[in-house]
C-alpha cells in the first residue's frame, strides 16, 4: 500500500496552511490557517534568509476553480477512495476547496488561495515569534519553499498548515487533518507536504 495513505490510519491519508476550525470549508485564523498573512503585507519583499522562488506559478485560473487544485485521483491518494470536494469561492481567506470523505469530519485536505498577494514566504518568517509561535521550514517542493506554521504547534492533535511559495509574493495555504486513528503515528506535516506536491503538479499542468 502506498505511503499516500498517511492520514487515514494504519489501514488507510488526509495539509492550511495545522487547521483551525472551518466555516464553509475555509479555516478561521485561530491556530494556523488559511492565509499565512497575519497582516496586510503584500508589498513586503523577501529578506535575505527567505527562500526565493525561481519559477513563479500563475494562480489566476486555479483561483477561479479551486477544486481543480487536486484531481480526483490525487485526492484519493491522499484520503482514500470516496474523497469528495467542497468549493468555497467567497470565504474570508479567499477561494478554497476542501476534500474529505462524506459523512466524516476527518481526515481532510483544504487548499486555500488568497485574494491578493500575501507577501509570500517572507510574511510567515516575519511573523515567527509574534502571530505565529510555530514556524518550521520543510523540505522544498521542486524549488518551491514549504513552511509549516501556526499560532501554536498542532501536530500533536493531528493538524498541520503549510504555506507553499507560489512566488516571492504569494503562497498557497494547505491544511491537513489526520484521522483520529492515525494521530501520533504519522507526522501531519508530512501529509501536508504530500498534498503540496500534488497541488504543485496540478497547478503547473494548468499554467
Amino acid at each position: 500500500m502506498r505511503r499516500s495513505i498517511l492520514l487515514i490510519g494504519a489501514a488507510a491519508l488526509a495539509l492550511s496552511a495545522c487547521s483551525p476550525p472551518t466555516t464553509d470549508g475555509t479555516p478561521t485564523p485561530t491556530s494556523g490557517g488559511a492565509s499565512p498573512n497575519p497582516s496586510s503585507s503584500s508589498d513586503q519583499s523577501p529578506g535575505p534568509d527567505v527562500p526565493k522562488v525561481a519559477t513563479p506559478l500563475n494562480l489566476t485560473q486555479v483561483k477561479r476553480t479551486p477544486c481543480n487544485a487536486l484531481t480526483e485521483k490525487q485526492a484519493g491518494e491522499l484520503l482514500g477512495s470516496g474523497a469528495s470536494p467542497k468549493e468555497s469561492l467567497d470565504g474570508a481567506a479567499g477561494p478554497s476547496c476542501m476534500w474529505s470523505i462524506p459523512a466524516t469530519s476527518r481526515p481532510l485536505v483544504d487548499v486555500i488561495f488568497g485574494r491578493t498577494p500575501d507577501g509570500g514566504t517572507a510574511t510567515v518568517y516575519k511573523a515567527k515569534g509574534g502571530a505565529y509561535k510555530f514556524v518550521e521550514p520543510l523540505a522544498p517542493v521542486d524549488g518551491h519553499p514549504l513552511t509549516a506554521y501556526g499560532t501554536k504547534d498542532e501536530r500533536p492533535s493531528g493538524k498541520c498548515s503549510v504555506a507553499l511559495g507560489a512566488s516571492d509574493t504569494e503562497t498557497v495555504g494547505i491544511v491537513a487533518e489526520q484521522s483520529e486513528a492515525n494521530i501520533g503515528k504519522k507526522d501531519p506535516c508530512d501529509a501536508a507536504r504530500e498534498a503540496a506536491i500534488r497541488v504543485l503538479t496540478t497547478i503547473r499542468g494548468g499554467n
